[in-house]
């Protein structure tokens, strides 16, 4: 892995690229000082380098990780003596000044930033209605996980663990996160994050509580457990999961588009006399589609076929591949392809993933409003330029308030 370069190429200022104002609009001034009165890490005392700053560098970092901490630091606190006035006086600390500011505010900040304000954005109604984002009355959303590198420190190493492979250890040790997304916006939320190990049932236990009543739930048979189910029905939200093909789902009742009724149980006993809870059915197959398997059987929460037929809903699991186009833009567009998170301690680890979902979740938002204006799906809009565009404009912006 190359190292972060200390300068941008020559001719090239990093104050022409950093755009606080799309950070800062995106996570207003007034809900991060409110964040951290509630976290209780608000500046005691006048910094330099105040809490609400390190905040948006947190964010920031995630924008260019091929430059250096103290380059982006510098470029950040240029746009705010530029919005406070030539006279300003700004200082940009060293490397170890930054670390410990990074340490003062931990990652509870961040985590709790995240799930006050990153939401799905989607629109419908009063002329504005975001296209690709709603099937009938529900808004798409899947839920899904991946992993990330982090830097190899034996801290991290200690605190999440690496994969294991026939060649040994994996190069790096990982973490663990599981997401929900907004189909049509690909807007990462609801995000949890812990070790290689951890599974992505156990984090998603945590991330099911940001499903609502108003959004259409698609999983892949991975994720199927009757507990987990039942907690994702609890939230009312409508459920489309894949089932593994050896699960045993007997018909108790046909209906004419092909789906039928079932029951799924608590226990494996086979003659099925525990807690059970009813679905419908819908198996089908894709002829002529290269890789297709044999069959597909999906549950669903919609046991009406009038309100949401099969083939519909068969057409609509494979919506299911938005939240993976989601991750690459996470992954490889916005952080970088075979780059690692750079912190060095589980904390500041924990602090720059939430700071990489907030960043996507910026992007993702200025990306919404360009496809309203032009009445186009946001999935048109290509991910790549808008950040491009996002990257090369001036630090001072009409959206932020003084700090």
């Amino acid at each position: 892995m190359a190292r972060t370069a200390d300068v941008l190429p020559q001719g090239v200022r990093i104050t022409d690229h950093i755009s606080l104002g799309v950070i800062a609009r995106a996570f207003p001034r007034q809900q991060v000082e409110a964040v951290l009165d509630e976290c209780g890490k608000a500046s005691k005392r006048k910094r330099d380098f105040p809490a609400q700053v390190v905040v948006y560098y947190v964010i920031a970092l995630a924008l260019y990780m091929n430059v250096a901490y103290k380059e982006v630091l510098r470029c950040l606190l240029e746009g705010v003596k530029w919005m406070l006035g030539p006279d300003t006086r700004v200082s940009v600390p060293g490397k170890s000044g930054i670390s410990q500011a990074r340490a003062r505010l931990g990652s509870d900040v961040m985590a709790k930033l995240h799930d006050d304000v990153v939401a799905p954005i989607a629109v419908r109604g009063k002329g504005r209605t975001t296209r690709g984002a709603w099937y009938r009355q529900w808004r798409l959303v899947s839920i899904d996980g991946s992993t990330l590198d982090v830097a190899d420190e034996k801290e991290n190493a200690a605190a999440f663990g690496r994969p294991g492979g026939y060649g040994g250890e994996g190069a790096y040790p990982q973490i663990r996160f599981v997401a929900l997304v907004e189909n049509g916006t690909h807007v990462l939320f609801g995000a949890r994050m812990g070790g290689y190990h951890t599974g992505e049932t156990v984090l998603a236990r945590e991330t099911l509580c940001f499903l609502k009543p108003e959004m259409l739930c698609i999983a892949d048979r991975g994720f199927f457990s009757f507990s987990l189910w039942r907690q994702a029905q609890s939230t009312d939200a409508e459920l489309l999961w894949r089932m593994k093909k050896n699960s045993k789902l007997p018909c108790e009742k046909r209906f004419r588009d092909g789906s039928f009724l079932s029951r799924v149980y608590a226990s494996q006993d086979t003659k099925h006399t525990g807690q059970s809870v009813v679905v419908r059915v819908i198996e089908y197959t894709l002829d002529g589609v290269a890789g297709a398997e044999p069959v597909y059987r999906l549950i669903t929460t919609i046991l009406d076929p009038v309100r949401a037929p099969a083939r519909e809903l068969a057409a609509l699991y494979h919506e299911r591949w938005e939240i993976e186009n989601a991750f690459d833009e996470f992954k490889t567009h916005l952080r970088g392809n075979r780059i690692v998170l750079r912190s060095k301690r589980p904390d500041l680890v924990r602090q720059e993933f939430y700071g990489f979902i907030m960043a996507h979740y910026a992007i993702r938002g200025i990306m919404h409003e360009a496809a309203l204006k032009v009445d186009e799906d946001p999935d048109k809009l290509s991910y790549v330029h808008a950040v491009r565009v996002i990257r090369r404009k001036m630090a001072a912006t009409a959206a932020i308030s003084p700090l």
